[in-house]
């Protein structure tokens, strides 16, 4: 099993994929954000749907996914039809247009993509693939699990000898006191 160290790095390195998501949206359309291009790529791999299952879906607010879906539609990209199951709500589908603009987008980002991996051999690109896959599959479907804390960790078995103190004290500040004079204390001593 991983260790603390690979988990820190791991959340490091996810947390940076955002940079990999904001250049993605930056050769979107100008009149498709990335929003926007959510709700086409859903409908495009889903099918038709009602907007509260879209919403479920991009795990966001009614009002927000309403709002996308009134910017496809005034585009012409999708279309709005009752529910014929419940008249109050709205069954929303691609039209020819919405399939051309998801043709667009993909063909936008298979060609970023393309670019930037160009180095990668098609092993690696199927390899993160995969890995990203299976990373998906393991978190599940995150709309329906409730977020649970991390267990609190166990006390570790007393020590037989005191814990080692670094080669090369780092200092910290510590904050003043009613006036004294700030200290500085090594790791070792704060605790």
């Amino acid at each position: 099993m991983a260790g603390q160290a690979q988990y820190e790095e791991l959340a490091r390195q996810l947390s940076a994929v955002g940079a990999v998501k904001r250049d993605l949206g930056r050769i979107l359309p100008q009149d498709c954000p990335a929003g926007s291009a959510a709700v086409l790529a859903l409908l495009g791999s889903h099918g038709d749907m009602r907007l509260s299952n879209l919403s479920e879906l991009l795990a966001v607010d009614m009002s927000v996914t309403s709002r996308h879906a009134a910017h496809l539609a005034d585009r012409g990209w999708i279309e709005r039809s009752p529910d014929p199951a419940d008249k109050r709500s709205r069954i929303l589908h691609l039209t020819p247009e919405g399939h051309v603009m998801l043709v667009e987008l993909s063909r936008r980002s298979a060609g970023f993509l393309a670019e930037r991996l160009s180095d990668w051999s098609d092993a690696e690109v199927g390899q993160l693939i995969g890995l990203l896959t299976r990373l998906r599959a393991s978190f599940g479907d995150c709309r329906t699990v409730p977020h649970r804390p991390p267990p609190p960790p166990e006390s570790p078995p007393p020590a037989a000898h005191p814990p080692a103190v670094p080669a090369v004290p780092v200092s910290e500040p510590t904050v003043p006191v009613s006036g004294r004079t700030p200290t500085t204390r090594t790791p070792a001593q704060a605790t």
